[in-house]
């Protein structure tokens, strides 16, 4: 498969935005979609509030790529696919991204892409991987007790990754 990590980052980047430190959020402090939590874990040491605040594009991008594109299999999946994934596994974690796409594959979720994931992958139309995967987040989302605060944000970005995914496969 190509290497469609530039472009994944980028469109995620654009989802995630700035910086917010929504006190509703678990995830606190968060710039370019990556919480303070994960930034100290990444740089091992602790962080200010300054530091979040500055972190850029350039900074966050090998983070993005071990933590996230290379741990949810992006660069073995097909175009749009990958970006799909990719942006859940930022969202909600990439096991429970795994875990959602092999469900809508119709296979074991154990959290791990192995030859058998991908061999459904491979037979099936990647446009229809991508709706039942979106499907999928969906209902992950709307079973979450923060969906009536964040839902109707959450489904937006839904519908724009799988808009924008269905387009990497065209």
């Amino acid at each position: 498969m190509q290497n469609n990590f530039d472009n994944c980052l980028a469109l995620l980047l654009k989802s995630e935005g700035g910086y917010v430190n929504n006190p509703k959020d678990p995830g606190g402090r968060t710039n370019l979609g990556v919480t303070q939590k994960t930034w100290e874990a990444w740089v091992g040491r602790e962080s200010s509030e300054k530091e979040i605040m500055a972190l850029t594009k350039d900074q966050v991008s090998p983070l993005y790529k071990a933590k996230y594109w290379t741990a949810c299999y992006g660069p073995q999946l097909p175009l749009g696919v990958d970006y799909a994934v990719f942006d859940a596994s930022v969202n909600m974690g990439v096991g429970r991204a795994v875990k959602l796409l092999q469900e809508s594959l119709g296979c074991v979720p154990d959290g791990q892409i192995g030859p058998r994931t991908i061999q459904l992958i491979d037979q099936k139309n990647p446009q229809n991987v991508i709706e039942g995967f979106s499907k999928r987040k969906i209902s992950f989302y709307e079973s979450l007790p923060t969906f009536a605060t964040f839902g109707k944000g959450w489904l937006k970005r839904v519908e724009d990754v799988k808009f924008a995914a269905l387009k990497m496969v065209q």
